[in-house]
């Protein structure tokens, strides 16, 4: 009943949202390098912080680091959709944001100086990349179900590490996001605030169960985006050209502007890779060496990546003819 409750709640701010964002005209409008041709409400991510905020409000005692971070990321990122901020504040505020999570989980007093650098590297990496990875109907959506379905089975099944209450409340949450735009034509786009804030519950979460288990192998919750992301920020430094402008290489990218694949599938291609990918390391946990799982998930996902430089090859090619 709970979270029927929360679903009904999400969806009446949804949609006064979408009164809010036609009335000041947050709007997201397509430009030669994105991956969709209509003008559409841009910002339906917020969802994700009134869902924390809901959760926030009944257990105020639990999570306060986290709802205050989650605040500061969300606040930064929605005023960037809005107008264009300079890369140093979001990066600042994404900082800030960090710390209170590394306080709130023992992370500063548990880990050696090299291994906090290391944190903050991958934890604002992993975020920016999640938004980076924001490009087409549903794929943030799908990709984070597959996420947190998989921390939600690890939980409950492997190791207890958080509240499941929390973590369903993020499924909730992209549940009604997708339902607006898992669409041919989408009512809405996540914007930065939806794929940030939702990047940084899902970053608070695997570190989380990182600690618990003293296990770094639950970053590969996150592989598929990982490897995309980093990828073609190596691809576009080789290209020269500067990693924060828009850009069409990302292969999700590729499949669907260049060969025209429709978005929903794209954006299902990749959520069920992630969500094998889940699957064999949560199965693989404990009966092989940490790296070698590295290597038996990322190696192949690697060799998946190179795809793209053959579909651009002959993409080229018959612009060519």
């Amino acid at each position: 009943m709970e979270y029927t409750i929360l679903g009904i709640l999400l969806m009446i701010i949804m949609l006064l949202y979408f009164k809010v964002a036609d009335r000041f005209n947050i709007i997201d409008k397509p430009n030669q390098r994105s991956s969709h041709t209509e003008i559409t409400l841009r910002g339906g991510g917020i969802i994700f912080w009134f869902s924390a905020l809901l959760y926030f409000v009944q257990n105020v005692n639990n999570n306060y680091s986290f709802f205050v971070g989650i605040t500061l990321v969300s606040l930064v990122s929605f005023w960037d959709d809005i107008q264009s901020l300079s890369n140093k504040i979001r990066i600042s505020v994404q900082f800030l944001a960090i710390t209170l999570i590394f306080l709130e989980i023992g992370l500063f007093s548990s880990v050696h100086p090299f291994g906090i650098i290391i944190a903050y590297i991958l934890s604002i990496g992993l975020i920016n990349a999640y938004n980076f990875m924001d490009g087409i109907n549903g794929i943030t959506g799908l990709y984070t179900l597959s996420v947190m379905g998989a921390l939600l089975y690890v939980n409950t099944k492997v190791q207890l590490f958080t509240d499941a209450t929390f973590i369903k409340y993020a499924i909730i949450a992209s549940l009604v996001f997708l339902f607006f735009n898992y669409r041919k034509k989408a009512k809405c786009f996540a914007g930065d605030v939806g794929s940030i804030a939702i990047a940084f519950w899902v970053i608070y979460l695997v570190l989380k169960l990182i600690l618990s288990t003293s296990s770094v192998i639950w970053l590969l919750f996150l592989a598929v985006y990982g490897v995309d992301a980093i990828c073609t920020i190596l691809h576009r430094l080789y290209l020269k050209q500067n990693i924060f402008e828009a850009h069409r290489l990302h292969l999700y990218q590729v499949l669907s502007n260049e060969y025209k694949v429709q978005h929903r599938i794209v954006a299902a291609i990749y959520a069920v890779t992630q969500l094998l990918v889940s699957a064999l390391v949560i199965g693989l946990y404990q009966k092989v060496e940490d790296v070698v799982l590295f290597v038996i998930i990322i190696v192949p996902l690697l060799l998946i990546y190179t795809l793209k430089f053959y579909l651009l090859s002959k993409s080229n090619l018959k612009a060519t003819i």
